[in-house]
């Protein structure tokens, strides 16, 4: 896969949820390629956010990448009606679908590109039967639930494996990398081999988002 400009990501978990169309439009104008959305059910992690109705009500607000990340439990109960609500992206946990190729397959079907996300306890080995299949790989470095986590070294190398993989049996997926992702982390993540940083609180903790974003590319550049 050739390399390109680090895409950058910003989840609206760290948004004013009493704003989320402003802030919708604050990425729009920042430089960044994606919106980053996390579902969560209170059930595979301990917090809850939002459902495909605010997804579908922010999709006339930006014409950029609807990255869906489903922190849920049976996603694959979840999985059209995410997709009818605007997606172009829809990823799922390893550890939350029992018949993960299935899920996956679902995500394709629905016309979405399909993920797949580890928690940090998990291994890549786990999700190998199912590489060949997916467009993006979502690597958790920090415990899924809520934002402004540090980052947990040791799920670094998840990224630099994965970026092996891809390269020796000439996969396509992109890397993603989320939490703990900043100005001080992102140039560590893009020389291992991620494709995409997700960041929440970094992202809408600055005033200046543009300038942000365009600091945040110019650390990764490898």
């Amino acid at each position: 896969m050739e390399k390109t400009s680090l895409i950058i990501a910003p989840s609206m978990l760290s948004s004013d949820f009493s704003r989320t169309a402003e802030e919708v439009e604050s990425i729009n104008k920042s430089g960044a390629q994606w919106v980053h959305l996390d579902v969560m059910d209170g059930m595979f992690v301990p917090n809850i956010t939002f459902g495909p109705k605010f997804i579908k009500d922010l999709r006339p607000h930006s014409d950029l990448v609807f990255d869906t990340h489903l922190m849920v439990n049976e996603p694959e109960r979840y999985v059209v009606h995410f997709a009818q609500s605007g997606s172009d992206y829809i990823t799922v946990h390893a550890e939350a679908s029992v018949h993960l190729h299935r899920t996956l397959q679902m995500i394709k079907d629905s016309g979405c590109k399909a993920g797949v996300s580890l928690i940090p306890s998990s291994s890549v080995t786990s999700i190998l039967p199912v590489l060949d299949m997916v467009d993006l790989i979502l690597i958790m470095t920090v415990n899924p639930g809520f934002g402004g986590q540090s980052l947990i070294p040791s799920t670094l190398e998840k990224i630099s494996e994965l970026a092996s993989i891809r390269e020796k049996k000439g996969y396509d997926y992109l890397i993603s990398v989320d939490g703990g992702i900043n100005l001080s982390t992102v140039g560590t993540i893009a020389r291992l081999g991620a494709d995409v940083a997700v960041c929440g609180s970094a992202f809408f903790c600055e005033q200046d988002r543009f300038s942000f974003v365009q600091a945040m590319v110019e650390h990764a550049r490898v």
